[in-house]
């Protein structure tokens, strides 16, 4: 299995809702959000392993998606990355955020499970959703 249709599998799973499904696919030390810069989003914090990968989905209960499409997938033997259109509403603030073209980086071991993954999304257009008026 290539890693874009691993990724694709990752999708489905997320649209069901199947989380364990999804963790089956991580290297058991996957650097989830790996690189990201300190910032006040809880589900764009790094973690690592599969229970910081777990933790990251269970952060995502804070929010109400409306929209979570794949838009384009690409990669090669050891990389994958999808565009992604997410519309998703703040729980705590009822603000709504659109992203047109999140990125999803994701990075493969030679078992191929995925090593490194990270979000390329407007990091501020989040934080402005977290806070109350």
């Amino acid at each position: 299995m290539t890693p874009v249709d691993t990724v694709q599998q990752l999708y489905a799973a997320f649209g069901r809702g199947d989380i364990p499904a999804i963790l089956s696919h991580l290297a058991d030390d996957v650097e989830w959000e790996y690189g990201a810069f300190p910032n006040p989003v809880p589900w764009l914090q790094p973690r690592r392993g599969k229970d910081g990968a777990g933790a990251f989905f269970a952060s995502l209960a804070a929010l109400e998606f409306h929209v979570f499409e794949p838009q384009h997938l690409m990669g090669d033997a050891n990389t994958a990355i999808g565009v992604v259109r997410v519309e998703a509403t703040v729980r705590a603030s009822g603000k709504r955020v659109l992203e047109v073209g999140e990125v999803h980086l994701f990075h493969f071991n030679e078992q191929g499970r995925v090593q490194r993954f990270r979000h390329a999304c407007d990091t501020w257009q989040w934080a402005q959703a977290l806070k109350a008026d």
